[in-house]
């Protein structure tokens, strides 16, 4: 398939790597117009640089999504850029620490709390007003299967981050289904940049990780954007306030 998202602006947050880079990628080749938002500008320019060497078209707005001013002045640059958003990715995040509950700190709790479950509310509180004006409009939070029915031993501060995701992402969808605003919500089981970090510091988990994992292996970034893709586009247009989950076969168990 091709031009599924013909025509389209979309945001990718976070798509300086990872998922977020693999997404900015595929949606350009879909056609879209991408706008890609994180901290790390070095990387995230790079992956502007690939979709424009392939022929896309692409810009980069370094944003910090857990700060008010920097969200709301990134969705004003997209719109002054493009006079309007069409669907966006907000796939930023971080892990924190990998420690016990009592081991955390106040410092990584804030920070993992502002990053991931503040900074999807930010994205979308100045997202979803752009799209009301036009009537339509599609959204993808990133969360995680920590965020669902299991928990993320030593985890605990980005699984309550990614279970108030999932939370945060069915109310909107209620509260804007009747506006023709979708949002949905992706959880992935990826090899990503992140999750490498997590095996490097804790090296017994790979194999335990993979050994929860029915298919028997860890997802590519690849394979959960294509998920992000079909819900971002008009293909997903009766599907709201849905929790997409890529985890090959976990949750089954």
């Amino acid at each position: 398939m091709a031009d599924r998202l013909k025509g389209k602006i979309a945001l990718i947050t976070g798509g300086s790597s990872g998922i977020g880079r693999a997404a900015a990628k595929l949606f350009s080749r879909e056609g879209a117009k991408v706008v890609i938002a994180d901290i790390n500008v070095t990387e995230g320019e790079k992956t502007v640089k690939e979709i424009i060497d392939e022929g896309g078209e692409a810009n980069f707005f370094k944003t910090d999504v857990s700060k008010a001013t920097e969200v709301e002045a990134l969705i004003g640059q997209i719109i002054e850029m493009h006079g309007r958003l069409d669907c966006a990715y907000n796939n930023a995040g971080i892990m924190g620490d990998v420690v016990s509950i009592v081991d955390h700190t106040e410092e990584n709790w804030n920070r993992t709390i502002e990053t991931n479950l503040k900074g999807t509310w930010l994205c979308m509180k100045y997202e979803i007003p752009h799209m009301l004006e036009r009537g339509s409009g599609s959204i993808v939070n990133t969360t995680s299967t920590t965020g669902l029915f299991v928990g993320g031993k030593y985890r605990c501060v980005y699984s309550a981050s990614k279970a108030g995701i999932v939370s945060l992402s069915k109310i909107a969808a209620l509260e804007y289904a009747a506006y023709g605003v979708r949002i949905n919500v992706i959880c992935p089981s990826a090899r990503t940049p992140m999750l490498e970090e997590f095996f490097v510091s804790n090296p017994e988990a790979e194999a335990d990780f993979t050994a929860q994992i029915p298919m028997g292996r860890i997802f590519t970034p690849e394979e959960i954007v294509e998920g992000a893709l079909w819900l971002c586009s008009d293909a997903s247009s009766f599907v709201t306030g849905h929790v997409l989950a890529a985890e090959g076969g976990f949750l089954c168990k």
